[in-house]
């Protein structure tokens, strides 16, 4: 942005309407001639049209066959150019109804501003399968991806729908559905905060987010006193009497989450659990069941494939749906019939922290819920788990005190291009989420394992110059954890374990230990994330990455 306002000034610059676009282009290498605008004119020199877009058309090389042969000229390797091209083969003097005509050609997912040199007072919006947002001002209007983006200039947000086409002007706001009706998209007060943005005595905003984790969860917890399906929402205690099994949906790191409430919601409401990679789940034939209670999980409530699984899982007859989300005003959350909103606050850093430690918050009151619904949880059981949550701040501020134990490791794990991951029954997913933090910021190659799967593989890979980092609580398969440790000394291996303090786990040669506090049971999941998240952050720190904003990933996938 800075370099950015600097040219402007050099340029003097000056002009009502601009469009922008801070991502790189998802066909084609992130060079200049594929970033965006791109323009579209039969004379190069002076293009007419002028469009950013989020997303991706699927159907772009017919387009580009079509628009070939009408005479366009295309300079980029993007799926974007064909929309620009498209638009300004249909414009006849009026550039909202020619983006409407183009928008029922594009197939795939799209969020786009366009421009025109003959309207300069205008500018034309449309979103398909991609966010928008149109920011509602005095004698001037926005548009952005996010309300975020709109942070210190707006709080007055309208959420574009699927299909949408706006006409934006400085003082004038149109919508039409898909249909070309026009429509009116309510307009809400969204209170983000510009202090979230900002760093403190913090290095990236990821170490920020770290250490927020503790309020985080407090908020999330929002000092219950008890276990309630209002929780949930209106409607939810018939829904969990009802359904009698659980499908869980999401990506990346919420799919994490979700594997590790399956041993949780198995354990103690005793429901069956499936959970789904939610970009195969909707390209996968599978059985339905109407019993089933569809739980997605998103930060923002605007992951591409997670809402199109929901889709598809709501079209096989599944009805009786909840989202986990940090985003009250999402997609995911006006989707679904139940939610339950996660307070984690902004998350900024690209690879997820906060949001994900929240998530698991939510999805443990998801468990005692579900439990309490079907008469598997007594009322003492209830207040015990309520005791442990409400500690749960104070616990992960003690695992945040061990940084500086962390830091001297990572020296260690910067100077490896490989690393493994291991844990047993609920903190093998703990493992898993481990692993992708360091691959994300670091770019060490990282892979997570159950740690009784060691001989069925991944030990050949095991030598000196192997770290191999163990996810050690207190729990039932200790003593089988401790046989596999072994297996990994034995062949030169160095170990990295975070171990809980009555493990009874010493320090030797090629064993290196920290040791958490007291075990916290089926919370432990939690507190374990929380070394695995400052173990990459501080290995990224030390090999000079970019923290923040690690290479080909974006905080928010809105693109299949």
């Amino acid at each position: 942005m800075a370099e950015l306002i600097d040219q402007v000034q050099k340029e003097h610059l000056t002009g009502l309407t601009g469009i922008a676009h801070t991502r790189w282009a998802t066909h084609g290498a992130p060079v200049t001639h594929n970033a965006h605008p791109h323009f579209s004119g039969l004379d190069p020199k002076q293009p007419r049209i002028a469009l950013v877009h989020n997303g991706i058309i699927e159907n772009h090389e017919a387009l580009h066959e079509m628009l070939t042969q009408a005479g366009y000229v295309f300079e980029s390797q993007t799926d974007t150019e064909v929309i620009a091209h498209l638009i300004n083969h249909l414009y006849q003097g009026d550039l909202f109804e020619a983006v409407q005509k183009a928008s029922r050609q594009l197939k795939g997912a799209y969020a786009i501003a366009v421009f025109c040199r003959d309207e300069p007072h205008r500018l034309v919006a449309a979103r398909h399968g991609s966010p928008l947002v149109i920011g509602r001002g005095e004698q001037e209007n926005f548009l952005a991806s996010d309300a975020l983006a709109l942070a210190g200039t707006t709080d007055q947000i309208m959420y574009l729908e699927d299909g949408d086409v706006a006409d934006l002007q400085i003082n004038y706001v149109a919508v039409v559905n898909a249909l070309g009706h026009a429509v009116d998209r309510p307009t809400q007060t969204v209170h983000v905060h510009t202090g979230a943005a900002e760093l403190g005595p913090y290095r990236h905003y990821m170490q920020k987010e770290i250490f927020e984790q503790p309020r985080a969860v407090a908020d999330t917890l929002d000092d219950i006193k008890a276990i309630s399906p209002t929780l949930f929402g209106e409607g939810a205690e018939q829904v969990f009497k009802d359904i009698d099994q659980v499908l869980i949906l999401a990506c990346g790191t919420s799919y994490y989450a979700g594997l590790t409430a399956k041993y949780w919601v198995e354990s103690i409401a005793q429901i069956p659990v499936a959970v789904e990679v939610a970009s195969e789940y909707r390209y996968r034939d599978s059985v339905p069941n109407p019993r089933t209670l569809v739980v997605t999980i998103s930060q923002s409530g605007e992951t591409a494939d997670t809402l199109a699984a929901l889709k598809h899982a709501q079209s096989l007859g599944m009805t009786q749906t909840l989202t986990i989300c940090n985003v009250s005003t999402s997609a995911m959350v006006r989707e679904c019939k139940l939610k339950f909103i996660t307070h984690a606050g902004v998350e900024i850093g690209v690879a997820s922290t906060k949001a994900f430690t929240t998530q698991l918050t939510a999805l443990f009151m998801l468990a005692l819920t579900l439990a309490q619904a079907k008469g598997r949880l007594t009322s003492q059981q209830a207040q015990t788990y309520i005791e442990s949550m409400r500690h749960l701040p104070v616990a992960i501020s003690a695992v945040l005190a061990l940084e500086p134990q962390i830091i001297a490791w990572s020296q260690y794990f910067a100077k490896r291009e490989n690393a493994l991951f291991l844990g047993r029954g609920m903190h093998y997913p703990i493992a898993l989420e481990g692993a992708l933090k360091l691959k994300e910021i670091s770019y060490i190659h990282a892979e997570a394992y159950p740690a009784g799967e060691l001989k069925h593989g991944p030990l050949a890979l095991v030598t000196e110059h192997m770290p191999v980092v163990i996810v050690a609580p207190h729990d039932a398969l200790l003593e089988k954890l401790k046989s596999n440790m072994q297996e990994v000394r034995a062949r030169g291996g160095e170990l990295y374990v975070f171990a809980d303090a009555d493990t009874r786990i010493a320090a030797a040669e090629g064993m290196h230990v920290i040791r958490m506090p007291d075990n916290s049971g089926m919370l432990s999941p939690i507190l374990h994330t929380i070394p695995l998240q400052l173990l990459a952050y501080h290995t990224a720190c030390a090999r000079g990455t970019d923290v923040d904003k690690p290479r080909n990933l974006a905080k928010s996938v809105t693109v299949e």
